[in-house]
């Protein structure tokens, strides 16, 4: 459990680093990853528009199946894979998506929160993380990406063109 709270420390780090009026921007995703012994701790955080094209209680049935491919595909932990020579292997991710209804609030910007968590059997050949989140989610064209972990911390832009998070 070390790794998540690495994760927490990551995520005060960036929310005080972040100025008071920073939020998302569509298109774009954010996601930490934390390194810790034999563990990879993901944590990804996707503008709701990025995944379906809207950010509010779905209309129609059309909307409803969005939202449930969506999380469909998040649901898959293959969206990131770890350097294979670590031999890696998936826990079960958990899906948070955004709540609907009288109770949700009146944000208009509703973002979707993965966390993934991967054990390594050889964690000292893991050096890169790549994904397939563009390929899934054809609005998203980046995904800001820090890293903490034995190798030191780091940030990169991830892109279709460039999806591999490297170290």
């Amino acid at each position: 459990m070390r790794h998540l709270l690495l994760l927490a420390s990551l995520a005060a780090l960036a929310a005080s680093t972040l100025p008071a009026h920073a939020q998302h921007a569509h298109g774009e995703g954010k996601l930490d990853v934390v390194i810790d012994k034999d563990g990879i701790a993901i944590n990804l955080e996707l503008p709701l528009d990025a995944a379906v094209g809207f950010e509010r209680a779905p209309k129609n049935e059309r909307e409803k199946a969005a939202l449930a491919a969506a999380e469909n595909a998040l649901g898959d932990a293959a969206l990131f894979v770890p350097t294979p020579a670590a031999n890696c292997k998936a826990q079960a991710p958990k899906i948070v998506m955004p709540a609907f209804g009288a109770k949700a609030g009146t944000d208009d910007h509703g973002d979707i929160d993965a966390s993934y968590v991967y054990r390594c059997a050889n964690p000292t050949a893991l050096k890169s993380i790549k994904t397939g989140i563009f390929k899934s989610f054809k609005r998203l064209y980046r995904l800001e990406a820090r890293r903490a972990g034995p190798a030191g911390q780091g940030a990169a832009r991830l892109t279709p063109k460039n999806p591999v998070l490297a170290w």
